[in-house]
């Protein structure tokens, strides 16, 4: 691990300007740089640099951050790589913390394994070029699918010979440990302690981390070689180095062309990966041996949330589109299914068809999960009303998994049309099928609270999630009610968390500074507000918590926060997209936000009170015209006492708000 004092001397060494002109060409405007972004195709400056904060933004796609979280983003590497790469530039010893002893040799095994697997990479590339049965056998094999030298080249692809031992004897030879040969699984050993290769007779698929290490391979027997060999695909077994659920295939050479595309396509093989490449195609990836996980979606939202699954027109295809539906949708990804004609894979299609001819049929062919299941499924039902149930069951069950109200609500609607049902119907079995699935996620499970290996709920901005559908509706009509006031006190935190906007006096006369951040803190804590938005109350309390903390400086600590979620909305929260004109700024007397922040930040906090009271107004009235609360005396006593109460407390805070203020 990097020394946290190293990390602070890489942010602080690192010039955002200086650090995006290596990848991006900047123009000064005003204070600010701009540029065209590197991360869309983007044909007009939407890319802004701001010095001052340290950040940088593209007000097109959302892309940006400050210099370590660009790097990340342009060079699709992880935070330490970031730091290792900005440390580089600005000659900073990186200091590692210092590992126990155990650690110490975990990390020196995971070394000399990925050692290890780059050295058979390369034996297997080698056999492939230059051993007699490797021109003959694996590289005809590959001359006969049509892949050409550079396709060969960049994946790195190889064979290995039918000799059962060849490459543990090499290998061995070469001074490699027979103990990494066993853990990486490029070998095994027999009954009588003899060390066997694995891929024996198989050509050769390196499959590529994300950052480019060699973690695994794939071999597969070819059709003329499949005596004593019973399985057709035999991938590296799972390692210190290699997790085939967190894998997918093609990653590394696909991700920048995803980010670009905006859109992933996802195949069931490694040759149609390959053949989707040579046709021009690269933003395409497949499983590693492994039906569809949590995991490798995750990894793919990196990028993107938008998928197409390209399946074979057979019913195993179909079957295997219908299969990963629901996971994806669990993961609020945006999915199209694509099925090619029957008797095709992504492999030979791209064979037979151009890059243009390939997209071109993807665009026309392409339909949501809706469509999909809608046409496919429906053929089985025909005119049977039991099927046809099922079918509408089938339906709800996916919708009840998208984690986004909005989303939800849309798919109701074109469900509804597509099968000639009554919204509302749709809208009570999904929310019923919510509460089911809420319920069944926190049954005990072998004295636990959740299933091993089960999904975790994640919270996802603006608005939350919750178990059960009825509160996660309330939740989300309150986050959408207030977020913009929400928005607007979180900005102030966030841009002046630290500066005194007023002086308290205290019973012996002295004069006690507040901060922002402590003004809002005691004023929310007063009245026992807390943020609907879960991002948004993370980062008050943070805040909070480091108010009195010296040398902070608020935004700076949200905009380099380790959690890409908060540093995202921190960065969303202090980047400034226009400007006053310098001609303006002479010919005007204008206050700048920070200037009035005695005014300003109050106001917020009457805003957002104001608008909550507002709301439960509007709750009771709703809630008085409901004739069974009507009809109780009690009930309707109590209704109309503390709406009497509110009306009070509105009056009140109308004095004090005039015209609303926003933060620029």
């Amino acid at each position: 691990m990097i020394d946290p004092r190293t990390v602070q001397r890489i942010l602080d060494a690192a010039d955002i300007y200086e650090v995006v002109s290596d990848f991006v060409s900047l123009k000064k405007r005003g204070v600010n740089y701009i540029g065209l972004c590197p991360f869309h195709s983007d044909n007009t400056p939407s890319f802004y640099v701001s010095p001052a904060k340290g950040i940088c933004k593209c007000f097109a796609c959302g892309n940006g951050g400050n210099p370590v979280h660009f790097v990340m983003q342009h060079d699709n590497i992880s935070y330490t790589e970031a730091l290792r790469y900005l440390a580089k530039k600005y000659n900073i010893e990186i200091v590692e913390k210092e590992l126990t002893k155990e650690e110490q040799q975990a990390q020196s095994d995971r070394e000399s394994m990925f050692i290890m697997n780059t050295y058979a990479r390369d034996y297997f590339h080698n056999i492939l070029r230059n051993h007699e049965e490797g021109r003959s056998v694996g590289m005809g094999y590959f001359r006969q699918r049509g892949f050409r030298e550079d396709i060969i080249e960049k994946f790195q692809l190889g064979y290995c010979t039918e000799h059962r031992y060849a490459f543990a004897q090499e290998a061995i030879q070469k001074g490699y440990k027979q103990e990494f040969l066993l853990k990486t699984g490029l070998c095994y050993e027999t009954d009588d302690k003899k060390l066997r290769d694995r891929f024996w007779g198989r050509i050769i698929f390196p499959i590529h981390s994300i950052s480019g290490k060699i973690i695994g391979f794939g071999g597969r027997v070819l059709s003329t070689q499949t005596k004593g060999i019973t399985a057709k695909y035999v991938n590296s077994p799972e390692s210190e180095v290699y997790h085939k659920s967190d894998v997918l295939y093609g990653i590394y050479f696909a991700k920048n062309a995803i980010q670009k595309a905006n859109c992933c396509y996802i195949v069931e093989g490694y040759t149609d990966v390959i053949s989707m490449h040579q046709a021009g195609i690269e933003n395409v990836v497949a499983p590693s041996g492994t039906a569809f996980t949590f995991q490798q979606i995750k990894l793919i939202k990196r990028f993107t949330k938008n998928l197409t699954l390209l399946f074979d027109g057979d019913a195993a295809g179909i079957k295997a589109a219908v299969k990963s539906i629901n996971m994806l949708l669990e993961e609020d990804m945006n999915i199209k299914i694509c099925l090619l004609p029957e008797d095709e894979d992504p492999d030979s299609f791209a064979r037979k068809n151009s890059s243009t001819e390939f997209q071109e049929y993807i665009q026309k062919n392409e339909v949501d999960f809706i469509r999909f299941k809608t046409r496919f499924l429906e053929k089985e039902a025909a005119n049977d009303p039991i099927k046809r149930a099922e079918l509408i069951k089938d339906l709800v069950g996916s919708i009840a998994v998208i984690p986004e109200a909005i989303t939800r609500d849309i798919y109701i609607k074109e469900c509804g049309q597509l099968l000639h049902i009554d919204d509302r119907l749709l809208v009570s079995e999904v929310a019923k099928q919510r509460t089911a699935n809420a319920e069944q996620k926190q049954k005990p499970v072998h004295g636990g609270t959740q299933a091993e290996g089960q999904k975790e709920e994640t919270i996802t901005p603006p608005f939350a999630t919750d178990n059960t559908a009825v509160i996660d509706a309330a939740r989300a009509r309150k986050a959408r009610e207030f977020l913009k006031y929400e928005q607007q006190i979180t900005q102030a935190i966030v841009r002046y968390g630290e500066k005194i906007m007023c002086q308290m006096e205290e019973e012996d006369g002295s004069q006690v500074p507040v901060s922002v951040i402590n003004y809002i803190s005691n004023d929310l804590k007063e009245d026992d507000i807390s943020f609907y938005n879960p991002v948004y109350q993370r980062i008050l309390e943070e805040a909070t918590a480091h108010a009195n903390d010296a040398n902070f400086i608020s935004e700076r600590f949200f905009v380099n926060h380790l959690d890409p979620i908060v540093s995202s909305a921190a960065i969303e929260l202090a980047t400034e997209r226009y400007q006053l004109s310098k001609v303006h700024s002479k010919t005007q007397t204008v206050l700048s936000d920070e200037e009035r922040l005695f005014e300003l930040v109050p106001m917020l906090m009457i805003n957002l009170k104001n608008a909550i009271v507002a709301s439960e107004l509007k709750e009771i009235i709703e809630q008085l015209k409901n004739p069974a609360i009507a009809a109780d005396e009690n009930k309707c006593s109590e209704l109309m006492n503390r709406y009497k109460e509110l009306k009070d407390i509105e009056r009140i805070m109308a004095k004090h708000l005039g015209d609303r203020v926003v933060l620029r």
